[in-house]
């Protein structure tokens, strides 16, 4: 009886719905389609576009960038025979590999974030297309990143050449917004810490860490006194060192005269900045130098020479990455009025172009900013042309804060 019952049930909504069946499926099917297209627009089935999450994986595209040019620079001799295939690569150690298979790589890596830059400058709302764009899509640009490092190959020598001179530029502008940058988040943190209510809970621990940073920055003026000025022979160190005293000197005098009493923590932390660009500088200084000691380790590859440059290249990353999400760093008029709900944390135009000039800073930093200077192995950064321009850096560093 029970099963009779229910096969003439089924038998019953089987009749009763074979009217509605054929609409009922062509509902079924449209929406199966929009919710296709909706994730395909969406990027590929990867949710929603996240620019949060997508900065982060366009610093690992430029991690990975780093990394193929430096096996190229160092590794790069069993590629030759390949290489030389390309009408390009004659001679394929000079023209695909060292320095200017690095100008190669970067090339491709600064197309890569112009064209980005190109199209998705003055996006701002989340409910942008280009957002779409920027955030996801992941699979067409990874092959869009591949085709335009490989089309840097085919590029003539001549042109590879005439990027590594407009490269020195890039990479100059580049270090100066970091400057600004950096500089930026200095004062801001000096202003946090001087506000009412942080003052009540971390008096002592601010004034701590003001103290800290302003005899460390001493102390590493001693340091390098004495290691890299170990003789009055060493005139040009003993110049950088003692300039780099009075700036940090001079910035504690502006920050603490009665009309600014900005405190010691952001002469202190600019303290610090300012004698890391010094060392910075001293070390890029050629490895024969008699005065440079503390870089003769740096002569082969050693743990600690291994690991100076894996710290670097970190470096580099980290700071193309938290420079780009700054945008409002070069923005000298403030925007009125208060962000929505669906505006973009951060300009994704100024996040490419700060990753474009970034490929630019990495490729000069590599080949010493000298296309024709050799790198040893596991260097990074070295050569008077490196010395020099962080020694600017440096100098620029405390115009800036003084201002």
């Amino acid at each position: 009886m029970t099963l009779g019952a229910g096969a003439g049930a089924a038998v019953a909504d089987m009749e009763a719905g074979s009217s509605g069946g054929s609409s009922s499926d062509e509902r079924r099917g449209r929406r199966v389609t929009e919710d296709w297209c909706c994730a395909c627009a969406e990027g590929l089935f990867l949710g929603p576009p996240n620019p949060m999450v997508a900065r982060y994986l366009y610093a690992l595209i430029f991690l990975v960038t780093n990394l193929l040019a430096w096996t190229l620079r160092d590794y790069g001799s069993s590629a030759i025979a390949g290489l030389q295939r390309l009408k390009v690569c004659q001679g394929a150690r000079r023209h695909c590999l060292g320095a200017e298979g690095v100008l190669r790589v970067s090339l491709g890596c600064f197309v890569f974030f112009v064209v980005m830059f190109l199209s998705t400058v003055h996006t701002r709302k989340l409910h942008d297309c280009r957002n779409s764009w920027h955030s996801d899509w992941w699979p067409a640009k990874i092959v869009l990143w591949l085709a335009l490092t490989a089309v840097a190959f085919l590029a003539p020598s001549p042109l590879v050449q005439l990027y590594g001179k407009v490269a020195h530029f890039g990479a100059g502008a580049f270090l100066v917004i970091q400057l600004i940058s950096v500089t930026r988040f200095i004062m801001w943190l000096n202003d946090w810490c001087r506000s009412e209510t942080t003052q009540k809970r971390c008096h002592l621990l601010i004034q701590a860490v003001s103290i800290a940073t302003y005899v460390g920055s001493l102390l590493g003026v001693v340091l390098m006194y004495v290691w890299y000025a170990p003789s009055p022979a060493c005139r040009l160190n003993i110049l950088f060192i003692t300039v780099t005293l009075v700036l940090v000197q001079l910035m504690t005098f502006v920050s603490t005269r009665s009309k600014v009493k900005a405190g010691y923590l952001a002469p202190g932390l600019m303290g610090i900045y300012v004698v890391f660009l010094c060392w910075s500088a001293i070390r890029s200084e050629p490895h024969t130098e008699v005065c440079n000691r503390k870089a003769e380790v740096a002569t082969s590859a050693d743990w600690v020479n291994i690991a100076s440059f894996v710290i670097a290249v970190v470096v580099i990353v980290a700071a193309t990455f938290s420079t780009g999400i700054d945008s409002k760093c070069l923005q000298f008029k403030q925007a009125e009025g208060e962000s929505e709900e669906d505006d973009i944390p951060y300009g994704l135009g100024f996040f490419h172009l700060v990753f474009a000039m970034g490929a630019m800073y990495f490729a000069m930093i590599f080949v010493g900013w000298n296309a024709s200077h050799t790198m040893e192995r596991w260097t990074i950064d070295v050569g008077w042309a490196s010395t020099w321009v962080r020694v600017g850096n440096e100098w620029l560093a405390a115009v800036v804060y003084s201002e």
